[in-house]
């Protein structure tokens, strides 16, 4: 079974943006924002960015949960937590426009990535992603003045925690079960996901709170529209 690591994912990624030419300085491929309602540092800008578009931030997540999706249909914990990543993404992309920074309109990872060989191998590279996706957010907390940016601060803390204390959890425990999930094993694991909602931790309050499996993104959709290259949903 191949088993696919942080290094490797990672490795992949950046190559398949090289090999397509994909760069984010196209203006015809940006959310072009002339001006925010704030001021961020270059430093805050850039952590932003890399939260959304690096190779460990969340378009590359949501890209590959819907490389497996793709490859082997609407199976958990996969289609669950892709529509968190889409969460998540608005999440930062709500930050983003706050500050007025220009980033990539659609997801440049989508349909670069290939899903590996079977599910179980999925799970464990996931789970690997996932750990990698914590140790960014703890390396750019680290970066930001969390007294200046307290909003910055606060969707890194919560989207570090969703990959600690849910995503990676549920991955782990696909590996050892074949490489899927039921949705009982799922709300043991992360209770959170009981009555079918989060915890909030996606956001900073009611109106931003992660729905898992409702909403724009909705369960059983694989969660592509705006993030993945089907119709969007709409607002639940």
């Amino acid at each position: 079974m191949t088993r696919f690591t942080k290094r490797t994912i990672t490795l992949v990624l950046i190559g398949s943006l090289l090999a397509f030419g994909i760069v984010f300085a196209q203006g015809n491929s940006w959310n072009n924002k002339s001006a925010g309602t704030a001021t961020a540092t270059p430093q805050v800008k850039a952590a932003l960015l890399e939260a959304l578009t690096g190779p460990e931030g969340e378009y590359a997540a949501y890209a590959m949960y819907a490389a497996v999706i793709d490859k082997y249909g609407d199976v958990e914990p996969y289609v669950t937590i892709q529509n968190a990543e889409a969460r998540h993404i608005e999440a930062l992309e709500r930050q983003l426009d706050r500050y007025g920074i220009d980033y990539p309109s659609e997801n440049p990872y989508i349909g670069k990535v290939t899903a590996p060989d079977s599910l179980e191998a999925a799970a464990t590279a996931w789970a690997d992603g996932e750990n990698a996706n914590v140790k960014m957010y703890d390396r750019l907390l680290a970066q930001i003045p969390a007294d200046e940016y307290p909003n910055v601060a606060r969707v890194f803390e919560n989207l570090r925690r969703a990959s600690l204390e849910a995503h990676l959890p549920m991955f782990q425990a696909a590996a050892q079960n074949g490489g899927t999930l039921t949705l009982e094993q799922m709300q043991t694991i992360a209770p959170q996901l009981r009555n079918g909602r989060g915890n909030g931790h996606a956001g900073q309050g009611p109106t931003e709170r992660e729905h898992y499996g409702q909403g724009r993104y909705g369960h059983g959709q694989s969660g592509r529209g705006r993030h993945g290259c089907g119709n969007k949903q709409q607002e639940g």
